[in-house]
């Protein structure tokens, strides 16, 4: 028995030899791989000090110790020479190594080494110690982190209305999809404050029971932002259901089902919002519709297959008088009318004439798809008022017997900004698809794409155009409605600027009057180099208002769960063709970051006009796009009768171009971001000055790591804030499910709450018998991975909290 117990630690020893052989061979032949690519040789020399451990350890030398020190010395340097005291960026660097050196100091392993001696250990047992100590200062670090303060105070920007002025629209209720139609998503109740905003419980919640259906696309979301008109919510679910909800109770007054033509291929399954007219009383003699239909109060729901309803918003029933018995066909004057293919999936824009609406088309599918006109209709009769086309020469032109709109027109699928006083609508435009290449795109489609529109709201003809992006490539279009804002300049002059995010992280802005740069935004040289066929801009414009990286990527910012992953992500990134941002599309394959996801996304930012300050929340993932040639199995034209494409990730084909693309984000092989953290962040910014003044890491590994510990390493998020003049900031769409509350003044987290599904939408507020409610809309996002549902909940301050 003793002569046994004898044996093991040779046993335990010729196992911890064995496992640093293997991690030896694994780092040395990764890192010579690595270093002839020409990145960090730090792995080839790990993996020959870990064979030659291996070796001394075999031989029971204690000689292994010492040499495992130095390693450990030497890692620690180099960790913090690449990583500085960020603790995620150091982790992967020592999560393996260190805990080895720890095992090899346990007396059971150190006593059996030769000569025997009790400070064998004590080298790497202070290496490991010092390990210890680095890691646990680098906890207490963020060198991601930007602290700062917004400012506490405002004077009203100017005495002039501002935008969707909260004296038209009333304090209690949120009518449209940024609450008003500046896009500015800020509600001046202020009931709930930065200091009672803990004490948040839920009030009601409410399900619409529409989920996910078995030929349903993989990207079936829940994204909307409901709107409150006196004491009613209104809503839509994925499949384009509208609901009618008590704003109290949560209880359902009314729902309408479109009953959407389906075709199994959508790209998308989503409804954004809904919009609300309302015929003053004065105008309801000179509608003889809107009286007649009774219809002064109405609803406007676009769906999924090309179609634009209008709804009574009190009973639900259709206003006959619009369109054909309630709804238009916005397929009409199409090149093309797949089901599918043309999704106007973000309500319209309303004036007091016209309801304004833009739509989807299928990304990266072929050269001949729906246009992206912007159409102007008659709020009361539905009848076509103006267009605009902007793939065509004249854009103004109506369809007619002889005229289409144009094919594959640059679209607009999020909602707009509309200014009442200067009447005049803003719209985010995309690019010609398919986005990846562009060589087959024309001067016309070139002329409006991936900028800011400025239309006329009652003619549709163009006021001005500001292009972000020239030749886009990427699919770095304008995907957030602008935020329209009166800023107060230092001589007291009051500037009506337009703030546009762009996927870039630039946030462009804007005098709206004119479109001219109020914030310079410089044309820069990019990278060049085109894919055969195509071409580039020599420069892009790049704005001072910015969140896009300051340095480019290097090998030194590649992640993993350990040293391994990171090991092949850095030779991943290496094989990739990446010179910046801007680096065009190869057959090699391009880094693409700021990544096709963008920076920026549909959310937007949410705008204090009274404080002057803004509230966002950026994201940074790279993706890889790799053109793929035509052949055999990509031919150049789509199969006969064959629908749309499915998603926007994986192989797309592109059809009527000399190469699909697949696109992906850029993931180790474990399935995690090869870039470090952060990938998510909130951040404030001074409106006045124009410039950035806090930064932080915003959500937790909770709902995406296989074991569920909640890491703040700071998340992807799909979704937007709200602001209130409570001096509270809230937000969902985190790949956790949460909804949080933030210190606007400060950007430090507040409160926050379980949610029952993903919350990948845009909050809002209200209030109703007293009560602010802050609601969310939690149904998940199928292709962003959280989890699916069909809840709308809201949080309430208790009852003796509330001044009545």
């Amino acid at each position: 028995m003793i002569q046994t117990n004898s044996h093991r630690p040779d046993i335990v020893l010729r196992i911890t030899a064995a496992v640093f052989a293997i991690l030896g061979v694994f780092l040395a032949g990764g890192g010579i791989w690595l270093a002839l690519l020409g990145g960090s040789c730090f792995y080839v020399v790990c993996g020959v000090v870990l064979l030659a451990t291996a070796v001394l350890l075999w031989r029971r030398r204690r000689e292994a110790l010492w040499l495992y020190a130095v390693l450990v010395a030497a890692t620690l340097v180099w960790s913090v020479g690449e990583a500085g005291f960020d603790f995620w960026a150091l982790a992967p660097r020592g999560d393996v190594l260190l805990p080895l050196g720890l095992w090899l100091v346990l007396p059971f392993v150190s006593s059996r080494l030769l000569p025997s001696s009790g400070w064998n250990s004590a080298p790497l047992l202070a290496g490991v110690v010092a390990g210890a100590g680095v890691y646990g200062y680098a906890l207490t670090q963020d060198p991601q982190d930007v602290a700062g303060v917004l400012p506490r105070a405002g004077v009203q920007a100017s005495s002039s209305p501002l935008p969707g002025d909260n004296t038209v629209v009333p304090a209690a209720d949120w009518p449209a999809y940024g609450r008003t139609q500046a896009g500015d998503r800020y509600s001046p109740l202020s009931q709930i404050t930065a200091s009672n905003v803990r004490d948040l419980k839920v009030a009601w919640v409410f399900r619409t029971h529409d989920l996910k259906r078995p030929d349903d696309p993989g990207e079936i979301t829940d994204e909307a932002t409901p709107i409150k008109v006196r004491d009613t919510l209104y809503l839509c679910s994925p499949h384009q259901i509208l609901f009618a909800v008590d704003a109290a109770t949560g209880h359902e007054r009314w729902h309408f089902d479109p009953k959407i033509t389906y075709n199994a291929s959508y790209q998308h399954m989503t409804c954004r919002g809904v919009s609300y007219a309302e015929t003053p009383v004065a105008e309801e003699q000179a509608h003889d519709v809107a009286v007649a239909d009774d219809c002064a109060h109405r609803i406007f729901l676009p769906t999924n297959d090309g179609r634009l309803f209008a709804l009574n918003a009190d009973t639900g029933a259709l206003c006959r008088g619009f369109g054909r018995d309630g709804a238009l066909d916005l397929t009409d004057g199409m090149p093309m009318r797949t089901p599918g293919f043309y999704e106007p999936t973000s309500p319209p824009v309303i004036t007091s004439k016209v309801a304004i609406i833009s739509g989807a088309v299928t990304d990266n599918y072929s050269t001949h798809e729906p246009s992206g006109v912007t159409r102007g209709y008659d709020l009361y009769s539905g009848k076509l008022i103006w267009a605009f086309d902007p793939g065509n020469p004249n854009p103004n032109e109506l369809p007619s017997a002889t005229h289409h709109y144009v094919a594959n027109s640059p679209n607009s699928w999020i909602t707009s900004a509309y200014d009442a006083r200067l009447n005049q609508i803003y719209i985010p435009t995309g690019v010609a698809t398919p986005d990846i290449w562009g060589g087959h795109r024309t001067p016309d489609q070139e002329r409006y794409a991936s900028g800011i529109l400025a239309l006329d709201a009652d003619t549709g003809r163009k006021v001005w155009f500001y292009q972000t992006v020239h030749h886009d490539l990427w699919d770095m279009d304008v995907p957030s409605q602008p935020s329209l804002v009166d800023i107060k300049q230092a001589d007291g002059a009051v500037v009506p600027a337009l703030y546009a995010p762009a996927k870039t992280g630039n946030i462009f802005v804007l005098d709206r009057r004119n479109g001219h740069l109020l914030v310079p935004a410089p044309e820069m040289p990019v990278p060049q180099g085109a894919a055969p066929g195509d071409h580039l801009s020599p420069t892009q414009p790049f704005s001072a208002l910015t969140f896009r990286p300051k340095n480019n990527l290097t090998d030194a910012d590649m992640w993993g769960a350990t040293m391994f992953d990171q090991l092949a992500c850095r030779i991943m990134f290496k094989r990739l063709r990446y010179e910046g941002p801007f680096t065009p599309p190869s057959t090699q394959g391009t880094l693409v970051f700021p990544g096709n996801l963008g920076m920026f996304e549909w959310g937007g930012l949410a705008v204090d006009p009274v404080r002057e300050v803004a509230f966002t929340n950026p994201i940074a993932v790279p993706f890889v796009s790799r053109l793929v040639p035509r052949g055999p199995n990509n031919p150049a034209e789509p199969p006969q009768n064959a629908g749309p494409s499915g998603g926007e990730a994986g192989l797309q084909p592109q059809y009527g171009t000399p190469f699909g693309v697949d696109l992906h984000p850029f993931l180790s092989p474990i399935g995690i971001p090869c870039k470090q953290p952060g990938w998510g962040y909130v951040a404030g910014l001074d409106l006045r000055t124009n410039t950035v003044l806090w930064k932080h890491r915003n959500g937790t590994t909770r709902d995406s790591s296989p074991v569920p510990l909640a890491f703040r390493v700071g998340v992807p998020s799909l979704g937007g804030p709200i602001i209130t003049a409570g001096g509270v900031a809230f937000l969902t769409s985190t790949l956790d499910m949460y909804i949080r509350a933030y210190d606007v003044t400060t950007g430090q987290q507040l409160w926050q709450d379980r949610l029952p599904a993903g919350g990948q939408s845009t909050p809002m507020t209200y209030e109703e018998n007293g009560h602010q409610y802050v609601l969310s809309v939690d149904g998940g996002h199928g292709s962003f991975g959280t989890k699916l549902g069909d809840y709308v909940v809201a949080y309430a301050l208790p009852d003796a909290q509330v001044k009545h």
